[in-house]
């Protein structure tokens, strides 16, 4: 599927959808005033003066995947618990599908609790659990893509990896096998655990330190040519179609069969970094399923992470926003 403009790319996007397979959390917000610190310890009082829940994780990729028009269907497993509630009603409130949510009674639902004080994070507090999920819960969840992927129409499945134990290598060789059998592109967001198990992928997107910490070598960012082999090598092993590798401020690397490039960052004022990944996999995947070229593939999502990260806290991209900035840096 080709497409003469920005303005066609972003338009079909609304005929899409996605996949997304992955580790869900909830991320809660408290929002407050500092100004002065404990009589008991050294460290600031927050005042609170405002509570926020959102959705977090992979559910931030469908998120971002509902924001750009397409349509998302999110796949994970949660607890049966009032966190695991908590996140099923707020599925409902902004219309997203809870059909590929499976609650667990063996699980904790994952929440990360960040204290922002002054428009900066002071704090996170994490309630997670990582281990891997048991049979009976692995067998359930692919119950369900097997299920979707067969009554759906799926243009592009995502995989978006936290390590915490929903993805595991089985579910990734039994899902990438039925993908390739209906010919559906995959993107995959990767973590340490399951890094080398993304085999026979459409398009893989660590960053610098997932890809250090995945094929255990040191890599310094402002040495291409090294990022170049180690990345090329990557491909080859895992027979992976294209790979994007977000360098933070020094922007995106990419290698598909044809070239390999650096598109450097545009400049920023940046005040969080969080869900920034979300974005960049989110933007990708949508490219990925109109068989855009991986140069503007790899451009529309510099920019999108960028404008996510100058704002505080895990928030979706603004569709219209990217459209406006892509189409000022006059993308073709």
């Amino acid at each position: 599927m080709k497409h003469r403009s920005i303005s066609e790319i972003f338009s079909a996007f609304e005929k899409l959808s996605v996949l997304v397979i992955g580790d869900v959390m909830l991320d809660n917000y408290l929002w407050g005033k500092v100004e002065r610190i404990s009589p008991e310890a050294p460290v600031p009082i927050a005042s609170i003066q405002k509570k926020e829940s959102r959705l977090g994780g992979a559910a931030n990729v469908a998120i971002n995947i509902k924001a750009l028009g397409a349509t998302p269907i999110l796949c994970s497993v949660i607890g049966n618990d009032i966190n695991g509630r908590s996140f099923i009603e707020l599925l409902k409130q902004i219309d997203l599908s809870a059909d590929g949510i499976f609650q667990s009674t063996e699980r904790i639902t994952t929440v990360k609790t960040r204290v922002i004080g002054n428009n900066h994070q002071m704090l996170r507090v994490d309630e997670e659990q990582e281990d891997d999920l048991t049979p009976s819960d692995r067998k359930q969840l692919l119950n369900r893509i097997t299920m979707i992927i067969a009554k759906k129409k799926i243009d592009v499945i995502v995989f978006e990896d936290y390590d915490k134990g929903v993805i595991g290598k089985s579910l990734i060789e039994s899902v990438v096998k039925l993908a390739r059998q209906k010919g559906i592109p995959i993107a995959v967001d990767p973590k340490k655990k399951n890094f080398n198990h993304y085999k026979n992928v459409t398009l893989f997107k660590p960053n610098l330190k997932e890809l250090r910490e995945g094929m255990k070598i040191d890599l310094d960012k402002n040495k291409i040519e090294d990022i170049s082999k180690a990345v090329n090598k990557l491909c080859n092993d895992n027979k992976i179609d294209t790979a994007l590798i977000t360098l933070s401020e020094k922007g995106i690397f990419y290698v598909d069969e044809k070239e390999e490039k650096l598109l450097p960052a545009h400049i920023r004022t940046i005040a969080d970094v969080s869900g920034a990944g979300d974005t960049v996999i989110s933007v990708a995947a949508l490219c990925l399923a109109l068989d855009i070229d991986t140069q503007t593939l790899a451009t529309l999502s510099n920019l999108a992470g960028g404008l996510v990260c100058e704002k505080v806290g895990v928030v979706p991209i603004e569709k219209q926003q990217l459209l406006d900035e892509a189409k000022r840096l006059k993308l073709k």
